[in-house]
Parts: structure tokens; C-alpha cells; sequence
């Protein structure tokens, strides 16, 4: 569905990871959707997807329901920042060797401390207190690219945790019910009788549907 719709309009699909059941099914898989506007497009399909049909081993033609969890999210990068001096509050101190004796008699030690997040960095290997604050700020650089990639991290973990959900069948999005040929959007109560062209990636007007209503909710928030 995706797949189909995405390439017809241009975007690029590219597989990474699929982790296949041992009846033949699909447990997980992951792939990447790249092209200008993609999560904007896509972003409104996360969420849990409950599918009604027969199963082929069904005798008796009853119909069974399940459930599969759809996360869309922008693709994680790497976090750019940049120090302001503004935010460090350098101090220089006399360096000392082993046993307390003093390396020498200037303050080429340097501590650097980085105030919005608490980090601090010292440095007293060299006799050039430039040598030293040279190198303190490479060990600031390193420890804070660390830092703010680790809150994009959690943040893009977080995310991922509220798309998913639980799985629950009363989280679900929306509904595909084979018997009767049948889509419904809860979020919007959009409902249309278009299954097998909408399994074949006709989805634009559901896409563009909830489009128009994340908008007309924003602005009457």
C-alpha cells in the first residue's frame, strides 16, 4: 500500500529490515520512505491498524480481527550544535603534579564549565594555558555532542513509544474489514467501500482527508 502509493508519487522506498513469522507472515518490518515532504505525507499513519477478514483456514467463515502497529518517523541525524562563550565560565588554576608539587608556577591549568548543562571539563597536561583550553574545549565538544545526542535519542524513543502504543484493539486508527470491503478512519469517521484499490495504494484522498483536519483542528485550538 505504501510502497505502491509512494513510488507513484515519486518518493523513494528502500527496504532495511524485515523479520518474517515462520507461517509465512509479516511480524516487523522497517523501511524508508525519502523524498521532500514524506513525514508530512505519511506522518498521519501511525497508529494501530485492525484488519478484519477470513482467514483461509477458517471452516466455519468467521471473521477474525487482528492488529498491527504503523510508526512514522522522521529520520534520526545527528545533533548540530554550537557553544556560545557566552555559556562558559572558564577558570584557571596552577596545575600540580604527583605528591602536590606544582608542574609550575603559572595558572596554565583550565577549568571550562558549560553552564546550561552543567558540564564541566578541565585540563592541565600541557605548561600553555592555550595549549590547555585548546584541548579542554575538544573534551567540552565531545562530551556535550554526547549529551544532546543522547536527549535526540530518547526524544526520537519517546516518539516511537506513542505511535506504537500498546497494540490495543481500542487505540486503533483505523479499520480494514475484507468481507465487506470496507475502510474506515476513526479519527475522522472517513469510511469508504474501496479496499482492493486502496490496498494497491490509492490512499491520496484519506491522506489529503486527514491532512485538512489536523489543520482545521490546530486552528480551532
Amino acid at each position: 500500500m505504501y510502497n505502491m502509493y509512494a513510488s507513484s508519487h515519486g518518493f523513494k522506498v528502500e527496504i532495511n529490515d524485515v523479520n518474517e513469522t515462520e507461517i509465512g507472515g509479516v511480524k516487523e518490518v522497517c523501511f524508508t520512505i525519502a523524498g521532500e515532504g514524506a513525514f508530512s505525507r505519511f506522518k498521519y499513519e501511525s497508529g494501530v491498524h485492525r484488519v478484519q477478514r477470513v482467514p483461509d483456514t477458517e471452516t466455519q467463515g468467521r471473521i477474525h480481527t487482528s492488529t498491527c502497529t504503523v510508526a512514522v518517523l522522521p529520520e534520526a541525524v545527528t545533533v548540530d550544535f554550537k557553544i556560545d562563550e557566552k555559556d562558559l565560565k572558564v577558570d584557571t588554576y596552577r596545575a600540580s603534579g604527583a605528591g602536590g608539587q606544582h608542574v609550575n608556577r603559572t595558572e596554565s591549568a583550565i577549568r571550562i564549565t558549560h553552564l546550561p548543562t552543567n558540564t564541566v571539563v578541565t585540563c592541565q597536561d600541557g605548561r600553555s594555558q592555550i595549549k590547555n583550553r585548546e584541548k579542554a574545549m575538544l573534551i567540552l565538544q565531545t562530551k556535550l555532542a554526547d549529551f544532546y545526542q543522547s536527549q535526540a535519542d530518547q526524544k526520537y524513543a519517546e516518539t516511537r513509544k506513542v505511535q506504537v502504543g500498546t497494540g490495543d484493539r481500542n487505540e486503533r486508527i483505523r479499520t480494514y474489514n475484507y468481507p465487506q470491503g470496507r475502510i474506515t478512519d476513526h479519527r475522522i469517521n472517513y469510511t469508504v467501500y474501496n479496499l482492493p484499490a486502496f490496498m494497491n495504494g490509492d490512499i491520496g484522498d484519506l491522506m489529503e482527508a486527514l491532512r485538512l483536519a489536523d489543520i482545521q483542528s490546530k486552528l480551532s485550538n
